[in-house]
């Protein structure tokens, strides 16, 4: 395997997370860049979207990773919330895949599990585990940027694995 640049995002509407990390061909895993692309509450959807969509951009000149993941959307109470989650995740999504970079998702179980080897694992877990395994001084901040970090990782150990085993995507 060779070193390789994976992309995790956590899409929202107000702050979608983003974390880079590099996997050595040994299989350990390095900071590279983590954050948040923030919306302005009082814009537009579209706007928003497109701001969104900007920041993606950014990230993928600045970096060129060779692969991403996206959290998977999960059950949502609150329907406007899950509409808006989707709608980012849709631009993540094409923003990724426009420039050819393979993209794959993750629901929030199997994250949990390929970080901190449980899937009902809490916030704290995750930031702790996530900490942990980058080599962190602190726990990463905030709790968008934290959340993409843990997508990155879980795609890092499961394409891994995959590669390994010689399955496809």
């Amino acid at each position: 395997m060779r070193e390789r640049l994976l992309l995790g995002i956590d899409p929202g509407m107000a702050r979608t997370g983003y974390g880079l990390i590099r996997q050595a061909p040994d299989g350990a895993l390095h900071l590279v860049e983590f954050g948040v692309i923030e919306t302005e509450a009082g814009e537009t959807t579209v706007t928003r979207l497109l701001a969104l969509e900007a920041g993606i951009e950014g990230l993928l000149a600045r970096h060129r990773p060779v692969s991403a993941a996206v959290e998977r959307l999960f059950f949502e109470r609150n329907v406007t919330t899950a509409m808006s989650v989707g709608q980012a995740r849709g631009v993540a999504l094409l923003t990724v895949a426009r420039h050819g970079i393979a993209v794959d998702e993750y629901a929030p179980s199997e994250i949990k599990q390929a970080v901190a080897g449980y899937g009902g694992a809490d916030k704290r877990q995750m930031q702790t585990m996530v900490r942990t395994l980058l080599a962190m001084a602190e726990v990463p901040r905030p709790d968008d940027a934290a959340d993409a970090l843990a997508v990155a990782i879980c795609h890092a150990h499961v394409s891994r694995t995959r590669e390994r085993l010689g399955v496809a995507s």
